[in-house]
Formats: C-alpha cells, structure tokens, sequence
C-alpha cells in the first residue's frame, strides 16, 4: 500500500513535523534532525515501515496475512515468518500480564458489539455466548513457522495493541537514525524519545473524558510510552443506556466499571496501551493494582467520582 504523508519544518521549535493517516488513525511524527537529508532519510523508512505493516496485519484488507489467517479458522494451518511468531510470543506476554483481558481472539465480540452499527435491539445472551465459544488466545495453535485456529469463525485482531506496536517500532526507527528528539503519536498513542530541543521535556495533554477537546493536566515525557484508554468517544446508546467499545472478554460484554478514561505512561507504548485497555476492564482498584506491579510503569483513572492514581504518576505531571 501507498501511504500520502507530508514534512514540514517548524524552524521555530528546530523540529520536522510528518503527518499520515495509516492505522486507522492520524499519524504525526515530530522529530530533530541535521539536515533536510537527514529528516528525509528518517521519514522515508517510518513511512514504508508503517506502509509495510498495515498491509500485512490489518484485518481490513482481504489481501493480509491476519485475513488469510482467519480465513484458514477451522480448515488449516497457515504458514508465519519469524516476525508473527515474534507477535505471538508478545501476545502470550500480555494476555498473561493482563489476567486475559487482552486476548487477539475477541473479534467475533468485537462484530458482535460494533458500536458504528444502527441497532434496533442489542445482542441477546445466546448470541454472546455463542460468540464467547469462538473466543480464547489459549485455543489458538501453533507449531514452528505455522499458526492455526481451529474452530471456523475464530479471528485475530492485533487491534488491541497494533497501533502501539507500531509507535515503538517507529521510535525504535528514529534511534537507529540518530534522532535525539521524537516524538511518535499514531492516534494519541504516543512513544517520547528524548527532549525536544531548548525543553526539559515533552508536553502531553490529558484530555478531559467529560470535556473532550480539553484537557485536565499534562504530563512530562522524555523516553516513555503513554497511551489513554476510554468510551468517551467510541460507544452505542440504546434505549438510554450506553455501551462502549472496550470489551470484557471473560464476560463477552461492554464494560460497566465507571472509569471514563485510563492513562498510562510506561517503559513502551505497547505497555501502556494494554495496560490502559486492562485497567478500563478490570476496574479501579483491580487496575492500578496490576499497573503498580509492571516496572517503570504509573497511571491514573477518570471517573466521575474523581481522579485515582498510582503512587507515583503525580510525579510525571505538569503543573498548568
């Protein structure tokens, strides 16, 4: 696939600015760089990596390893390069971490629960149910250089941490061209690498979940992932109650924990998204009690009763 993005130079901030859409979402990359080749050469690698990836991993395009994939549910096994082993052995590590909130396999929910659909009724307990049996990162099988999920109408979807993925692997591109300063945000998905020039550190505003468009606090960032979860924005009403796009895969449902948003700032983006989605899932306490326990990461919740926070996240905030 072609990817149309565009470099600009605030010479102001000493910083080049691209911008794409790709993931779904807008793409900005504000970085340093010593010469205009320079910032090209960068811009040029991020862009076909991303490029790269969107074709092979999104569920969106019938020509893509994840769609052939799901097509093979229940019929064969289809062959993977050392690069999706790689994913899959990342997708063993978070589903772990997050006690299985994070499951690539919840797709049959996710159709199920599609908030962008014009409903007339919501999904009864038999189809929940039958959309659960399709469901379990435990089920899939694999074997060297092939992956198999055996029951027709199981899916993955590397929606629950794609975008995140692809912000580290981006800001990882940015080292390797000796880019001090970068700044990678896919969709407020956000890896910080160093400073910008003349600043201590990069400003991240938290956006308000009652007031979107404004934000509450700001947070300090300088080589740290950050990611916000919420169903501020994505969600369904139907006869006055509202269902949000964040799902619970043990249970099949929309979650209902009272949290408007989770933000995370963590040692990756990949980190911090996940544990963002978890938090939102398993509530509160049950959440910042499993962020407290990953190294290097804190976060806080918005509810309506108030703002709760790791030990530490007061720390990582900017006084406005």
């Amino acid at each position: 696939m072609q990817i149309d993005a565009r470099v600009t130079l605030d010479s102001k901030r000493s910083l080049y600015d691209l911008r794409f859409r790709a993931l779904g979402t807008d793409c900005r990359i504000q970085y340093a760089a010593t010469s205009n080749d320079h910032a090209a050469a960068f811009a040029k690698e991020a862009v076909q990596w991303v490029a790269s990836f969107e074709t092979k991993y999104s569920r969106f395009r019938d020509d893509s390893l994840i769609s052939e994939i799901n097509r093979n549910a229940g019929i064969r096994w289809t062959e993977i390069d050392a690069e999706v082993e790689s994913i899959c052995a990342i997708c063993d590590d978070l589903n772990f971490m997050t006690q299985g909130v994070l499951d690539p396999t919840t797709l049959p929910l996710i159709a199920l629960w599609d908030y962008r659909r014009k409903r007339t009724s919501i999904p009864s307990d038999e189809d929940v149910a039958r959309a659960l049996q399709k469901v379990g990162w435990s089920k899939v099988q694999r074997r060297p250089g092939e992956i198999f999920l055996p029951e027709e109408g199981m899916s993955l979807d590397l929606g629950g941490f794609g975008k995140e993925y692809a912000v580290d692997k981006v800001a990882a591109i940015a080292v390797g061209h000796r880019i001090p300063s970068c700044l990678v945000d896919f969709g407020r998905d956000i890896h910080a690498v160093g400073a910008p020039p003349g600043n201590p550190a990069w400003h991240i505003g938290l956006e308000n979940p009652e007031t979107p468009g404004a934000a509450w606090s700001s947070l300090a960032a300088v080589d740290i992932g950050i990611a916000t979860s919420g169903d501020y924005r994505r969600f369904f009403e139907y006869k006055g109650q509202r269902y949000g796009h964040i799902l619970d895969p043990r249970s099949g449902r929309p979650v209902v924990t009272g949290i408007l948003s989770a933000t995370i700032a963590a040692n990756s983006c990949l980190e911090a998204g996940v544990l963002s989605t978890a938090v939102c899932v398993l509530g509160e306490e049950e959440g910042l009690k499993l962020v407290e326990g990953v190294f290097g990461a804190e976060g806080c919740v918005v509810m309506n009763s108030g703002i709760q926070q790791t030990s530490k996240f007061y720390e990582r905030l900017v006084e406005n």
